[in-house]
């Protein structure tokens, strides 16, 4: 029962990087709650938005640009279509932070990106209304992943590389010693010589059981598909887009292969525990009014609601990501906090989890993605402590 690494998490990230692991030549240990793909965390749902010029900010650039590589290869490797190239529409008012840091992105970066306004935007497609003093902002290079064909895709190379899958096994305790790891289950017990960590919202949970408490706060998100115009919203005419507007920041997908028009809204959510069932979609009253006058006001050319479903968010406080070493254990990985824009660059936090167990390092540039801006810390006489483990002493300066 003994593995080289556990990936604890085998969703988005953990299933990346289980194939990275593996292919690596490491002897892999995927342990998960349920059997992914499934519909209890944050990867279901059909499809993933993957842009470019990136509006949370410049950092995310080179990740982004890497991960479409890694789908690419995906693709490849599989011969399954994952990506679907439709251009993506980023739409707001002019001066907003969001499209200001998408237009830099774009410049810094050198992406193919056109500017529209809201006569421009309508006159391509005919499915959109704009109030006037909204712009576009339309990547070509950019479009929709097929979230759960991802997962399945990177599964399916694991294990073809190796890797062990252990599904519908909850994990009640970890523990770290002597550069030796003990994960527990209800039923098993299994060491390794390395952890991955990439649990999504019950990552707060198992961290905790390693002494790291980060503010990583699960919320309950709702997404639907509408009935529509196949001639207006299919995906060979229509793109993915994103809408931040009065209301609310909202999101959405062009109808593949005839599922209808896809929205959902990006802020808000109402905090949750995922150890309980959460609300499904039409539960509050809320979900499919909230969406209806979305697409009553942007997008009127849309029909009735077909379906809606749920998910959760787990958010970090500033909204970016956590992806790094414990701060104690050089052998354990965390991937967390991927805030609700996350699954695009699962393909390379894969990798990247892989790095830092392999040889400790990464080529990518993770500093801003860094564990220790949630952590009051400091070091004494060569050990990490948290500021709230040494509440109480008093120290004399010698």
């Amino acid at each position: 029962m003994h593995y080289d690494v556990v990936v604890v998490g085998a969703g988005s990230m953990g299933m990346a990087a289980g194939y990275f692991l593996s292919k690596s030549g490491k002897k892999v240990l995927l342990l998960d709650s349920f059997n992914p793909p499934h519909n209890k965390g944050s990867h279901h749902g059909d499809t993933r938005i993957i842009r470019h010029a990136y509006g949370e900010g410049e950092k995310y650039v080179p990740l982004v640009l890497k991960a479409q590589e890694l789908w690419n290869d995906l693709e490849k490797a599989t011969g399954r279509q994952l990506f679907y190239q439709t251009g993506f529409l980023n739409v707001g008012e002019e001066k907003s932070g969001f499209i200001e840091n998408i237009i830099s992105s774009s410049t810094k970066y050198s992406l193919p990106l056109k500017i529209m306004d809201a006569s421009e935007i309508k006159k391509r497609w005919s499915g959109i209304t704009l109030p006037n003093d909204y712009i576009g902002c339309f990547e070509s290079t950019s479009g929709i992943l097929k979230c759960e064909e991802c997962i399945e895709a990177y599964r399916e190379l694991a294990e073809l590389n190796g890797a062990s899958i252990l599904t519908n096994s909850k994990v009640k305790e970890i523990i770290v010693h002597n550069k030796r790891v003990t994960i527990k289950t209800e039923e098993q017990t299994f060491y390794s010589d390395a952890l991955v960590v990439s649990a999504g919202a019950w990552s707060g949970n198992l961290l905790s059981m390693l002494d790291l408490n980060l503010p990583l706060e699960p919320v309950r998100k709702t997404f639907a598909w509408f009935d529509t115009n196949e001639n207006l919203y299919n995906h060979k005419i229509f793109p993915g887009f994103s809408f931040e507007t009065q209301a609310g920041h909202y999101y959405g997908f062009p109808s593949i292969n005839g599922a209808g028009l896809k929205v959902g809204r990006h802020d808000g959510g109402e905090k949750v525990n995922p150890e309980e069932s959460i609300l499904g979609f039409g539960e509050i009253e809320e979900d499919e009014a909230d969406l209806k006058q979305f697409v009553n006001n942007y997008m009127p050319f849309q029909r009735q609601l077909k379906y809606g479903k749920t998910c959760m968010y787990t958010l970090t406080p500033d909204e970016d990501f956590i992806i790094d070493l414990h701060p104690k254990y050089s052998n354990v990985a965390i991937a967390s906090g991927f805030s609700g824009h996350g699954f695009k660059f699962s393909s390379v936090v894969g990798q990247i989890l892989s790095d830092l167990i392999v040889s400790g390092k990464t080529e990518q540039n993770i500093d801003p993605f860094s564990v220790n801006r949630f952590i009051e810390s400091f070091n004494i006489e060569g050990a990490l402590y948290n500021i709230n483990e040494l509440k109480g002493f008093s120290f004399v300066n010698k």
